[in-house]
């Protein structure tokens, strides 16, 4: 008897090739011979079923939906997101309209800026948004509608306080612009006006947009709010 040829016998028949006749004898007979061509029969069979199968392709994933309209954000090379609020009522004006690129009302609707984001392409163009003093070159303009006749210590919101809505809007508005610029999350990338001149170092005249937020007063002071700010933004690209 065979051990090698018996083991090879054995393990034919524990893969379902039985062996009716002579069973595990140790020779490598006719029986064994047929039953190791029908196991490679099957082996290449499987192979072939795999080979015509279709790749599988893993799902790719799904961005959410654009708020800004596609021809409102142009092809422009643009380095950073500097966010405001109005200081005015919860509209926005045709004054409103010309500093900043986008507007968000108090229920969270947009509104176009007049000035065009690639007129604030570096070096920003004639008729280019003046939204941040110094710090205009590079940089889109996001403005909430609100806040006017607010102050800030002790803080009183006034009579047209930032909105939740307008702020979740505003965030999805920055991961949009993000992904459409490629510009990354960082403070010195995405930003309130109360940070630029900390952040990027260009002074600026007292401006506290945003050192607080009118529907959490425990979000307090400039990086607090602008650390949320990119947290949900980031949280939503």
């Amino acid at each position: 008897m065979n051990p090698t040829v018996q083991s090879l016998q054995r393990r034919l028949i524990s893969l379902g090739f039985p062996l009716p006749k002579y069973g595990m004898d140790g020779d490598p007979g006719s029986e064994t011979v047929a039953a190791m061509n029908a196991a490679l029969d099957e082996l290449e069979s499987r192979r072939g079923r795999m080979g015509n199968s279709p790749p599988v392709t893993p799902p790719s994933p799904t961005l959410p939906a654009p708020l800004i309209p596609a021809d409102w954000m142009p092809a422009a090379k643009m380095e950073r997101i500097i966010c405001h609020w109005t200081a005015g009522a919860h509209k926005a004006s045709e004054f409103d309209r010309s500093h900043y690129h986008i507007l968000i009302e108090a229920d969270g609707k947009l509104i176009r800026g007049i000035p065009s984001i690639k007129l604030n392409e570096a070096p920003a163009k004639k008729g280019y948004a003046a939204h941040t003093l110094g710090a205009n070159s590079g940089s889109i303009g996001v403005s909430l509608c609100c806040m006017g006749g607010a102050n800030e210590a002790p803080f009183d919101p006034g009579k047209y306080p930032m909105t939740l809505v307008q702020w979740d809007a505003m965030t999805s508005v920055v991961a949009d612009l993000c992904r459409r610029y490629s510009i990354p999350v960082t403070d010195k990338t995405v930003l309130s006006h109360a940070e630029v001149q900390n952040n990027l170092g260009i002074q600026q005249r007292g401006k506290w947009d945003f050192t607080r937020l009118a529907f959490d007063p425990s979000v307090k002071g400039a990086k607090a709010c602008g650390d949320k700010l990119r947290a949900e933004a980031k949280a939503k690209l």
